[in-house]
């Protein structure tokens, strides 16, 4: 099943309610995975204080606040087999 990635970090607040707002848009049509940015040095200089940041396959989708539009377009154009 295809995958976002959400950059974020521990006590953020502003990503708990990314992720909760985005877990309830993506339903089953998409895994969500979580990526604490302070465990690796390369996304910690990249995202810093951007958090919360939603990539797919390397492409920004969203940041605070979720475009849900954005989400949304992109789950319309994933193949029918990979939302299954």
């Amino acid at each position: 099943m295809p995958a976002l990635q959400v950059y974020s970090r521990q006590g953020c607040h502003l990503c708990d309610l990314l992720v909760e707002e985005l877990l309830g848009l993506v339903g089953n049509t998409l895994v969500v995975e979580v990526r604490d940015i302070d465990s690796r040095p390369d996304w910690q200089t990249k995202y810093d204080v951007r958090v919360p940041v939603v990539e797919y396959e390397d492409r920004l989708i969203s940041e605070y606040p979720l475009d849900r539009g954005a989400v949304s377009r992109l789950i319309k154009a994933l193949p029918a087999a990979a939302s299954e």
